[in-house]
Order: C-alpha cells, then structure tokens, then sequence
C-alpha cells in the first residue's frame, strides 16, 4: 500500500507564502501522478494541481495557476505544493492523493489520499 502524508500548513497573513509537503512510504514514487486537492469549510472539495510520475507535465487549476508550482522529487519519494500569494479564499484542508493514471484534476481516479494540512490565510 502506498501511504501520503501531508506536511507545511499553518498560518499565513495574505501575500506570504507557503511550501507543502507530500512524503510517501510503502510504495516507490516514480510509477504515480500525484494531485493536490483542497477543501475549505462547507465547499466541495476541488483540484489544485497535477504532476505526472517523470515530473515533465503539469496542470493547474484555472484559479491557482501563476500563484501555485508543484514539483516533485523521485528519489526523496515526495511531491511538493509551492503556494505564493495567498489569499483569504487559499484557507482549507490540502491533500495529496497518488493514482497510476494521467495528470487530471478530478478526483475519482485517485486510488491513495493523505490526511490533508490545514492552511490558513488570515491577517
């Protein structure tokens, strides 16, 4: 079984910035697209970002593009959310999840889903 586990989240006041952590265990990275996904308070959750298992394609949301970079390290065995910009409407629940599919932005096909780090952006 592969296992996610979420790491990075805090407080942050608007316009600072923020580096998530996706680390796996249980299963070698490199055969997995790995998405974002967040959810804030009472809203469905929605795709953040995408990044296919060579690392050479990724995909945004339409909203987080500019703002968000997503990377990934094979050999750490851990993906990466770079959050830059942050507004008030960026404040939820982040999850990694991994699945042996296309870089897509839904979340039926994702097979392993981390716990999720809180985010919070407020003054």
């Amino acid at each position: 079984q592969l296992q996610l586990v979420e790491s990075g989240g805090g407080l942050v006041q608007p316009g600072g910035s923020l580096r998530l952590s996706c680390t796996t265990s249980g299963l070698t990275l490199d055969d997995y697209t790995i998405a974002w996904f967040r959810q804030a308070p009472g809203r469905e959750r929605e795709g953040v970002s995408c990044i296919t298992s060579s690392g050479g394609h990724a995909n945004y949301a339409d909203s987080m593009k500019g703002r968000f970079t997503i990377s990934r390290d094979n050999v750490k065995n851990t993906v990466y959310l770079q959050l830059n910009n942050l507004k008030p409407e960026d404040t939820g629940v982040y999850y990694c999840a991994a699945g042996p599919i296309q870089c897509v932005l839904y979340e039926s096909p994702y097979q392993y889903w981390g716990q999720g780090t809180q985010v919070t952006v407020s003054a």
